[in-house]
């Protein structure tokens, strides 16, 4: 077999894959993502608090996101950690842009050509620096913070959000940040 057509092969069993996967997914109730969002704020660098695990990030500590605009207006998504088990770095390079309305915080992030995933910003402080994240489903779920920790009340405050949303607070893996 020739390579084009074993990418062709790999790329339909991808997609074929990914709409199975989306007609059998968790559902997530239907809430609403924050409104008056300024993505200029929410660029930068953020550290992962805890997650639902999923295959790219299993195993990985000190997990940052980086989100920088570029000159299209897309979003440059760098994801990155350490692997626990032999401590080497792994790097995954992503584009966003907003789902629809720019003010709202919902975002379509993708790692894998043309597929996107949601991105849903469902908390943020004033200030920028903790964001609760839900992705489309049950399976994505992050907390975020501009430090590599973050305060008892706002963490408790997303954790009672994402468990009335449906998430199970006991399928979270909270990242070792050193």
């Amino acid at each position: 077999m020739d390579k084009k057509k074993s990418l062709f092969l790999l790329t339909v069993a991808a997609a074929a894959g990914s709409v199975i996967y989306n007609i059998w997914k968790p559902i997530k109730t239907d809430l609403p993502v924050i409104q008056d969002f300024d993505l200029e704020r929410y660029l930068g660098k953020w550290y992962e608090i805890a997650r639902m695990d999923f295959f790219w990030e299993k195993g990985l500590k000190n997990v940052t996101a980086i989100y920088e605009k570029k000159e299209d207006g897309t979003i440059r998504v760098n994801n990155q950690g350490v692997k626990i088990k032999n401590n080497k770095t792994k790097q995954s390079i992503g584009k966003a842009k907003p789902a629809s309305d720019p003010n709202e915080g919902a975002l379509k992030v993708s790692f894998f050509g043309p597929f996107y995933s949601g991105y849903n910003i469902m908390h943020i402080d004033d200030n920028y620096q903790y964001a609760l994240i839900f992705g489309d489903n049950l399976d994505y779920m992050w907390i975020l913070s501009r430090e590599k920790n973050i305060p008892e009340d706002i963490k408790d405050k997303y954790l009672d959000y994402a468990q009335k949303a449906g998430y199970r607070l006991e399928d979270l893996t909270w990242t070792i940040q050193e």
